[in-house]
């Protein structure tokens, strides 16, 4: 009797359920070949670069690189709890905020379970869930912000972890505070909120909260915040997250012993306690955020309201007018700025903001676009 070929042995390792569905994460564009002067504005770094204390601090590090680093992330965790008077017991640190949303999957969500999120929210969440064996469940939005009803209508009792980015990446669009609790109080106590502030030293609204209050008054909410947008430390990957103890307490036992290097945690440190270089990088983005949204609305271009470091430009679906036209332009230009088309969004793009020269090379070449001056 000849055997069934369905069920033969593999022939060579095979990946599990869901890893082959997950398309791989891909970063903004950092260069453009035959272009002498690159104008870097698809990543959303700082264009102040990061805290002087910083460098100082990871330059001192390079004389223990022979030895490894403090496992438990001791003087960040301290030096986060003092900035935000918190209990560090309570805060993990991570190489970026990524690691600990995939942790926070890892820990909470398994095969058969869903994780939530927003349309058109951050693309590691999604990631995060598949990785973990779960299946991802994407609720629409209204006018490219989250909309907690459709949120909330999508809740099963396969749900085990919903991540909301506040404000959103790449929309720029954000939840008052108000509804970030009418979303915990209608979600079952089992299901984990985190509630993802990488850019929430940016806004300055006053109906918005990164959540701090409902984490520490919350069994099931958790923050993470990252190192590598406003303190400028993106090369070094270092994000930290607030939780519950029972919820550190999972991720914990996920995370590697050394997943911070010592140049991350001292430099993480510094940066933190540097409220006046934050404070310098607020006002830098408080005065280009309205100049890059106006420049291009002048231009009769859509842009979503912002309130991150970066603005969501929309293009007509139209040849030579169209999004992807306007990147190759500005790529030409030595302006770099992110295609969102994996985001559900292909007839958008995101602009950095970055420094005066880079902005104002930035509007003179969209300027020149719109306009037909394609030479």
């Amino acid at each position: 009797m000849s055997a069934d070929p369905s069920s033969a042995s593999p022939v060579r390792p095979v990946p599990r359920p869901g890893v082959m569905a997950i398309e791989a994460y891909v970063p903004g564009k950092s260069g453009a070949p035959g272009v002498a002067k690159i104008h870097k504005l698809s990543s959303n770094e700082t264009p102040l670069g990061p805290s002087p204390a910083a460098i100082a601090a990871m330059r001192e590090a390079a004389a223990t690189l022979a030895l490894y680093p403090d496992g438990n992330s001791t003087a960040l965790r301290a030096a986060i709890a003092a900035r935000y008077g918190l209990d560090p017991a309570r805060i993990v640190c991570g190489a970026g905020s990524d690691e600990l949303l995939s942790f926070l999957a890892y820990a909470y969500v398994g095969p058969g379970d869903e994780g939530l999120f927003s349309a058109h929210g951050f693309l590691v969440y999604r990631i995060a869930i598949l990785a973990a064996g779960g299946t991802p469940v994407a609720a629409p939005e209204r006018d490219l912000t989250t909309d907690v009803d459709a949120l909330l209508a999508r809740v099963t009792e396969r749900t085990k972890i919903v991540y909301i980015a506040n404000p959103n990446n790449p929309t720029g669009t954000y939840l008052p505070f108000d509804e970030v609790r009418r979303l915990h109080a209608g979600l079952p106590p089992h299901v984990l909120l985190v509630l993802d502030g990488a850019y929430a030293e940016y806004v300055r609204r006053n109906d918005y909260s990164a959540g701090l209050d409902l984490v520490l008054n919350a069994d099931n909410v958790v923050m993470t915040r990252t190192f590598s947008k406003i303190h400028g430390l993106a090369a070094l990957r270092v994000g930290w997250m607030v939780a519950p103890a029972h919820v550190a307490d999972a991720v914990n036992r996920i995370r590697g012993p050394f997943n911070l290097s010592g140049a991350a945690i001292a430099a993480g440190a510094a940066a933190i306690a540097d409220e006046a270089h934050v404070a310098a990088a607020v006002d830098h983005n408080e005065t280009w955020l309205p100049r890059l949204t106006e420049g291009a609305e002048a231009l009769g271009l859509a842009v979503t309201p912002s309130v991150g470091n970066f603005v969501l430009v929309h293009f007509p679906a139209e040849a030579g007018a169209s999004a992807a036209e306007a990147d190759a332009f500005l790529t030409a230009r030595g302006v770099i700025v992110r295609r969102v088309a994996a985001y559900g969004l292909p007839d958008a793009l995101r602009v950095t903001v970055g420094s005066a020269e880079a902005n104002e090379a930035f509007l003179a070449a969209l300027s020149d676009f719109v306009r037909g001056r394609h030479a």
